[in-house]
């Protein structure tokens, strides 16, 4: 039983970037790095019990989505050849990837049971698949091995996994919110991975004594009665679980005026950001927060509290300037939207 998301203490940022994640999967996911035991294992694993179920073809093994026929696996395809794709409801996937996996096991194989028995080629889904149109969650994301980073940068890339070995040739669909945390006190992350990261939060130890007091209570309730500390959250579960339906619902039509993007634009220019990711998750991810907040469109405030996880972890270092990212953001921030 997961702890409950609205019961989680203080931690705005990291809720708030995983809940905007939540709403617009193509923000790119969600980095949290930080302390141990500042509950980042906890939050993510909280998310999953928010998620609406979606709809998928059945007996698909990766969940393809029956309204998306450019998105369909080749085995939906062929069962759409032979007439209407048959399909269900089941819960939004949220897959571990753990530390020491073998290649096999994240890409998929070759089921050898199978061949050993029948003579024929079948292939085991992976973690991947597995993973397909819902989170795929790394703890200790900065101690993943090289080759399975430049194998999760080629899939994010593509959306597509290819395994070719032992003489298959798979392609499935893989597509996911990519979630990692960690702890910078145990190595960095590789750029080209952080670059894929959408939302980057730095969490630190709570300092108000209050907010500490009150995070402990809560988890030795919770760790006493886990059902009925559940169940004391559950109307606030529930009322935050429909507003981000309702959210993933309205958010393509919130309107994003050219002011709003010029802003988005310029302030990415002001800070230097490398290429253009940073105006299009920022403006991503100012959109889902609207939705989030049941507003008609994008304001100045929307792009002021999704500037710090969208755009710190994209600042390149400026040896004439010792502030750090956050300081420079905020700096940038109160230039560019000071009220008048």
């Amino acid at each position: 039983m997961a702890f409950p998301f609205s019961a989680i203490v203080a931690q705005e940022e990291t809720k708030l970037s995983l809940l905007v994640a939540a709403v617009d999967p193509t923000i790119g996911g969600v980095l949290l790095f930080g302390d141990r035991g500042t509950g980042k294992s906890t939050a993510v694993r909280a998310l999953a019990q928010l998620l609406p179920p979606m709809r998928a073809v059945k007996s698909c093994r990766y969940a393809c989505d029956p309204q998306q026929a450019a998105a369909l696996c080749e085995e939906c395809r062929m069962r759409k050849r032979k007439g209407a794709l048959k399909s269900h409801l089941v819960p939004v996937p949220v897959v571990d990837l753990p530390l020491g996996s073998t290649e096999d096991r994240v890409i998929g194989t070759l089921d050898l049971e199978r061949a050993l028995t029948s003579g024929k080629k079948v292939f085991e889904a992976g973690l991947l698949a597995r993973a397909n149109r819902g989170f795929l969650y790394v703890d200790e994301v900065n101690l993943l091995e090289d080759h399975l980073v430049d194998l999760l940068l080629d899939v994010c890339a593509s959306g597509q996994n290819i395994v070719e070995r032992e003489g298959l040739s798979v392609r499935h669909p893989a597509r996911f919110v990519l979630i990692g945390s960690g702890n910078p006190e145990e190595g960095e992350l590789r750029p080209q991975l952080l670059d894929r990261f959408g939302l980057s939060v730095q969490i630190t130890t709570p300092v108000d004594l209050t907010a500490r007091v009150e995070v402990v209570r809560r988890r030795e309730e919770f760790e006493r009665s886990s059902a009925a500390f559940v169940a004391r959250w559950q109307d606030a579960e529930q009322e935050l679980r429909a507003r981000l339906a309702e959210a993933r619902r309205r958010v393509d039509s919130i309107h994003l005026s050219d002011q709003m993007l010029a802003a988005a634009a310029e302030l990415c220019m002001h800070l230097g950001t490398d290429g253009l990711r940073g105006e299009l998750t920022l403006v991503r991810a100012a959109r889902a927060l609207a939705a989030l907040e049941e507003a008609e469109g994008v304001d100045k405030s929307h792009l002021r509290r999704m500037a710090f996880p969208a755009l710190c972890h994209r600042l390149r270092r400026n040896p004439l300037d010792e502030t750090g990212s956050m300081t420079r953001v905020q700096r940038a921030v109160d230039e560019m939207f000071a009220d008048p």
